[in-house]
């Protein structure tokens, strides 16, 4: 009876294999998101957001994986006060009606053992649309600060706000927004 308890835990080992994702949480220190955008046609206007949270799931044997970025709108930062009450409104990112700007990625791509993109949906002002996150920079191992175990990456994309009904001052303003997320992860 024993042995064959064993066989059936083997064979389920086998045919089932419990290999499971490492879980780390973003850290907002290390974590930023930001944008640029045409202004006027003759600069680009830069900005960041100063508050974000999130999880990472990553299992880089099997190369898959699951992100989520929640980013509190009224932390945008451009580095003028009057701008950014101007952004916060509901003319833009109606931070009052719609707190949060949110990225959620549930299919990983590699190149050999190289995260390179990641999938997704960004939802802005209510608004989905499927995104693509291209991954430049990808790096896992032991944060020598923390003494744990970190993930980091440089993510980019870009997207047309007015997809989102972000559509004050066009076409005066780019319609075209680059986001570039620096981001760190901690493992849990």
């Amino acid at each position: 009876m024993t042995s064959r308890l064993t066989l059936a835990f083997c064979i389920a080992l086998l045919t089932h294999p419990a290999i499971a994702a490492d879980q780390y949480t973003i850290d907002p220190t290390h974590t930023f998101p930001s944008f640029e955008i045409d202004h006027l046609g003759y600069s680009t206007q830069r900005g960041r957001f100063n508050s974000v949270q999130g999880k990472l799931s990553l299992d880089r044997d099997a190369k898959t994986g699951s992100v989520e970025v929640t980013i509190d709108a009224a932390s945008i930062d451009t580095g003028l006060a009057k701008l950014e009450e101007v952004l916060r409104s509901a003319d833009y990112f109606n931070a009052k009606q719609h707190p949060t700007l949110s990225f959620r990625g549930n299919k990983f791509r590699f190149e050999e053992s190289r995260l390179s993109a990641v999938d997704g949906e960004l939802t802005l002002l209510g608004v989905t649309h499927p995104v693509t996150l291209a991954i430049t920079r990808f790096k896992c191992g032991l944060n020598l600060l923390r003494l744990r175990q970190a993930c980091g990456a440089d993510a980019s994309a870009t997207i047309k706000r007015s997809d989102y009904g972000l559509s004050k001052g066009l076409p005066f303003v780019g319609d075209e927004v680059k986001i570039l997320i620096q981001i760190e992860a901690v493992k849990d």
